[in-house]
């Protein structure tokens, strides 16, 4: 039987939220999941919304009233899997603590704007960064408050030409956590559409869908 995911966005068009929500949807549709994609953000917080096996909120910044939050976050401590990639997650109903600390990482700069950095794939053994080389990388190189309790998974260099006092820092770009019985997945990368097309972006991004979503 296939898996269900929902896959909700919305927000800046910078970010070309429908045709990456398209492309999402298009990853999972491979692996045999039934994809809903939509605009209406109340879908997130339906009183069946833990019948998804996964959800995906491609949103920048939203909002989401108090009863229909708490119906997604007892869906994800209950086991239903949440990812996101770029702004979904790290941009995602900032006003929310409950999704804070389901999401967490929170996005705070990206210095320079769309700069070249490189990408160290630190977790070589894991099933979604297997057999995937450390790469250079040119999109918003983001700059995180992130949970201690992440599995970090790739991580990259501030080189501090921008903001010299962040020279040096090492920021997760990808990772793995846990909220209650749900696998959380996130990767800055895929700041638009056309960057989830990239081999490693687009590889690293479909093993995390299936990583997260219930087993």
């Amino acid at each position: 039987m296939s898996k269900s995911a929902l896959i909700v966005f919305g927000g800046m068009e910078l970010h070309t939220p429908k045709r990456s929500a398209e492309v999402t949807a298009k990853l999972l549709e491979e692996c045999d999941f039934r994809a809903t994609v939509t605009d209406d953000y109340r879908a997130l917080g339906a009183d069946d919304v833990g019948q998804h096996d996964l959800i995906v909120p491609v949103i920048t910044d939203g909002q989401l009233e108090k009863s229909r939050m708490a119906n997604l976050v007892a869906a994800v401590q209950a086991g239903t899997g949440l990812a996101g990639f770029h702004m979904g997650l790290a941009t995602s109903f900032r006003d929310s603590v409950p999704f804070r600390y389901a999401a967490s990482c929170y996005w705070v700069s990206h210095p320079g704007g769309i700069i070249p950095y490189r990408v160290e794939n630190v977790a070589p053994e894991h099933e979604i960064m297997a057999g995937i080389d450390s790469f250079e990388h040119v999109s918003e190189q983001y700059y995180l408050n992130f949970d201690p309790a992440v599995e970090v998974l790739a991580t990259t260099v501030f080189s501090g030409e921008v903001h010299p006092w962040r020279k040096n820092v090492t920021m997760p770009v990808v990772f793995t956590t846990r909220h209650g019985e749900g696998r959380v997945f996130y990767s800055s990368l895929g700041h638009r559409a056309d960057e989830l097309a990239l081999p490693q972006v687009r590889t690293i991004l479909q093993r995390g869908l299936l990583w997260a979503a219930r087993s």
